[in-house]
């Protein structure tokens, strides 16, 4: 896995609707822009091998350093793939949708829930958001939000970046009752 760069950022919000947040609400994220491993080589049938080379080493790698930029345990979480123009979407998907990679960030978080997830292609700079959900309960409407991504450099032509996001709770101010049965 050839790694360009490691980005993190932490939001954290003490305000919403004119109101505090009380305790502040943070989301962490943190995205490694790769070297896409199908770069060049035109129509990969088989993504297997690329997989296997990448997926697990960049679920370990990210997994634990978004945790420890939130600081606090997480309550809701999420996943991206942002592959470059020279690129398929396909490749991202295959970095991310494999419990390869998402099973790191469920152990740590102690989660139960599969990943949300955004996957595109887009030339470097592009803005895109990770949804987020709860980590055990993904109909727990108080944590479906998204968080805003942006890295100015990437993802170059042949790179994906790879970002994982987490929450320390629901949306400020959230005041939407669960979902019944009914529902």
């Amino acid at each position: 896995m050839n790694i360009r760069k490691i980005v993190t950022v932490v939001e954290e919000i003490h305000a919403e609707g004119g109101r505090p947040v009380t305790p502040a609400a943070r989301v962490a994220i943190v995205a490694a822009v790769i070297e896409n491993p199908w770069a060049d080589q035109g129509f990969v049938e088989d993504l297997m091998p690329g997989i296997d080379a990448n997926a697990s080493d960049l679920g370990a790698l990210l997994a634990p350093a978004v945790l420890e930029a939130l600081g606090e345990p997480a309550e809701a979480y999420g996943k991206a793939a942002i592959v470059g123009l020279d690129g398929e979407i396909e490749h991202g998907s295959a970095l991310i949708h494999t419990l390869k990679f998402g099973d790191h960030f469920r152990k740590a978080a102690n989660a139960t829930t599969l990943l949300p997830a955004v996957e595109k292609r887009g030339p470097a700079g592009i803005v895109f958001d990770i949804p987020l959900k709860h980590i055990t309960d993904a109909t727990i409407r108080s944590h479906h939000q998204s968080i805003e991504v942006r890295v100015a450099d990437a993802p170059h032509p042949n790179e994906i970046v790879i970002g994982l996001a987490a929450a320390t709770q629901g949306r400020p101010q959230q005041r939407l009752a669960s979902l019944s049965t009914e529902q």
